[in-house]
């Protein structure tokens, strides 16, 4: 059995990755690490509304940040955690979710950042 200590660890994660938005923003993370400039523009959500949340994911230590310049990416620590996501989601009725990392260049109209090096990449909405 588990002190409760442990137990405690475990639940904090459960806890962190049980809000609806940071499923979605986990699912985002799921193929490729991004900036947040590349997370506004899949999510549709303000720059500092998606930062508290990845604060919140990097210090329950299911994500890992890298700076390049002004910009910070970030990536999953462990991709097990994925594979929870996907296995709830089977448990929910969802079978078959889709991680939507690889949409991410895609769904940029302009970035600036390091990854996109400036350039123009056409819009998929």
């Amino acid at each position: 059995m588990l002190a409760a200590k442990q137990s405690s660890k475990i639940s904090q994660l459960f806890k962190v990755m049980g809000d609806p938005f940071r499923v979605r923003l986990l699912l985002a993370l799921a193929e490729q690490e991004a900036c947040v400039c590349h997370l506004e523009r899949l999510l549709g959500r303000r720059q500092a509304y998606i930062s508290q949340h990845l604060m919140s994911l990097r210090e329950a230590g299911v994500l890992t940040a890298r700076r390049e310049g002004k910009y910070v990416f970030y990536k999953f620590k462990d991709h097990d955690l994925l594979g929870l996501i996907q296995r709830a989601a089977e448990i929910a009725g969802f079978a078959g979710i889709k991680a939507k990392g690889k949409s991410l260049k895609a769904n940029l109209a302009r970035c600036e950042c390091p990854s996109c090096g400036g350039s123009k990449l056409v819009s998929v909405k």
